[in-house]
């Protein structure tokens, strides 16, 4: 028997006002308490982009814009591998899944306690927000 094939698990950078949206989960309990950025599992038949658009659907009840992706990838554990989009969404979230959301700019990105497959991420964000500030 081989290895599992690893699953993908999308997650959105939505980016407004040069703002990213983060939300904190409420489980599972190792993971609760800690903010990511929203998404979920891409379900088969699915592409990473209409993956994500159903999960900020159901997570937030917002429509979504995938704009583009942010490079790399990162391992969740040894089965699940997190992929992040840019993304844009209109009307005001409403969180189902997570007890908490907040809007961060580049120098706030340190103000809350991430999830650690979300980390390599930060990066990106930040030097993209602050490109937005000077534009």
């Amino acid at each position: 028997m081989g290895q599992p094939a690893v699953r993908t698990v999308v997650g959105a950078a939505i980016l407004r006002e040069g703002r990213v949206l983060a939300c904190r989960r409420t489980s599972p309990p190792r993971a609760a308490g800690l903010w990511e950025l929203p998404g979920g599992k891409v379900e088969p038949g699915e592409t990473n982009e209409q993956a994500l658009v159903r999960e900020i659907a159901e997570e937030l009840q917002l429509d979504l814009e995938v704009t583009g992706w942010l490079d790399g990838a990162s391992t969740i554990g040894t089965t699940h591998e997190l992929v992040v989009a840019t993304a844009t969404a209109t009307g005001r979230p409403q969180p189902t899944e997570h007890d908490a959301i907040v809007w961060l700019g580049a120098d706030e990105l340190d103000d809350v306690e991430w999830l650690e497959p979300d980390l390599p991420f930060l990066w990106q964000l930040g030097d993209l927000l602050r490109q937005g500030e000077s534009s």
